[in-house]
């Protein structure tokens, strides 16, 4: 028990240069949230097609629980992180403790919520979505976004459920005898644990996987079902026509939809799962693992919050029109081109069950998928 006595803390042993490349990694970090994460509602705001599409009400959520990362839990933690010492006081300590994990748990379920509206946009038809996304329904989900992270942040924390049965370990860590130091240590014990890391992340990972397979799944049918109709809709003569422009660019576009979210999910596992799987594991070995590494691992979950707004932009063409309209001063060059008097006679015809668009002859694709791809 004696080596209990030692302070843990992350930034013990660092030197005033491993200090000051920290503090420009790390403001570096806070000023990308905070600056992309306020872009993506800006744009959002002032975007009347943006604002059209129901997607996009979980995103400017998103973005805002996010942007509370960046303002109310990450400067402190750099603060403490850099000082080697707390301030603020315990009272301020659970306040910080508590938002970290409402906020970051918040943006968590935001993911999940978008995934599920994806799911429903893109594997189900366009009455079906519409059924199952109505506004009271998005607004739901939203609350739900919000209200679900109290229930293991500011509940738990404030009366202290966490800390049941390792009370001396913590106080034993919260000050460093040696160089007089106070931290703000939170420690949590096996059922908060379990109980946290389930709700924050393990639950939306598994709806997330879910969602994300069966929309890959659906991309790939649509476009492989556009192809043989395409192929049977060739001319008697046998001659093979340049393929229609409109439905290549569909094609293209729901596959690249499918792309964008898994890349956007594999950053999500990438930058959670490392710190979801110590808190697990921690608890049932003596709290054993290392303060580095865990605040190694808490970073790398904080860097999810400033690395979303920047997928949207390099990935979402309508996002990046709008941000480049924004970061412009409304350069003219960007501005959504009117498609109003581009028109192109076509018909409709049921394939199957399915509505399928033709255009000169030739299928353009269903009718869902042009609704999907409008939206994202």
């Amino acid at each position: 028990m004696e080596e209990l006595d030692v302070n843990v803390s992350s930034s013990e042993g660092f030197g005033i240069a491993e200090k000051i490349v920290l503090l420009t990694f790390i403001s570096a970090v806070i000023l990308m949230a905070i600056l992309g994460n306020l872009l993506v509602m800006v744009a959002v705001c002032r975007d009347r097609q943006l604002r059209k599409i129901k997607t996009n009400y979980f995103i400017v959520s998103l973005a805002f629980a996010d942007l509370l990362v960046s303002v109310l839990v990450m400067p402190f933690g750099a603060i403490e992180l850099v000082q080697d010492n707390w301030i603020y006081g315990e009272m301020f300590c659970l306040v910080r403790t508590s938002l970290d994990v409402l906020l970051t748990t918040a943006s968590i379920l935001h993911l999940c919520c978008i995934s599920l509206d994806r799911y429903y946009a893109i594997c189900c038809q366009p009455l079906v979505y519409r059924n199952k996304m109505t506004p009271l329904r998005i607004a739901v989900m939203l609350g739900g976004c919000w209200v679900i992270p109290t229930f293991i942040s500011f509940l738990p924390i404030m009366q202290g459920w966490n800390s049941i049965g390792i009370i001396d370990l913590i106080q034993q860590r919260q000050f460093n005898k040696a160089s007089n130091s106070t931290y703000c240590i939170f420690m949590v014990n096996k059922p908060y644990a379990i109980t946290c890391s389930v709700v924050a992340f393990y639950i939306p990972f598994l709806l997330m996987v879910l969602a994300y397979y069966r929309i890959y799944i659906t991309a790939r049918e649509h476009a492989h079902q556009i192809r043989v109709l395409q192929r049977a809709g060739t001319p008697a003569d046998g001659r093979q026509h340049p393929p229609d422009q409109h439905s290549t660019h569909r094609m293209k576009t729901e596959t690249k939809a499918a792309k964008t979210l898994c890349i956007i999910m594999g950053c999500f596992c990438l930058c959670w799962a490392p710190f979801f799987v110590t808190n697990i594991v921690d608890p049932f070995i003596n709290y054993t693992v290392p303060g580095k590494l865990w605040t190694a691992f808490l970073w790398l979950g904080y860097i999810n919050s400033g690395l979303n707004p920047f997928l949207y932009a390099f990935l979402n063409k309508s996002f990046r029109r709008a941000f480049l309209i924004i970061l412009c001063c409304g350069d003219e060059r960007y501005r959504r081109p009117s498609i109003l008097g581009q028109t192109v006679p076509c018909s409709t015809t049921t394939i199957n069950g399915s509505t399928h668009v033709l255009r000169n002859g030739k299928v353009v694709g269903k009718l869902c998928s042009l609704r999907v791809n409008m939206k994202y």
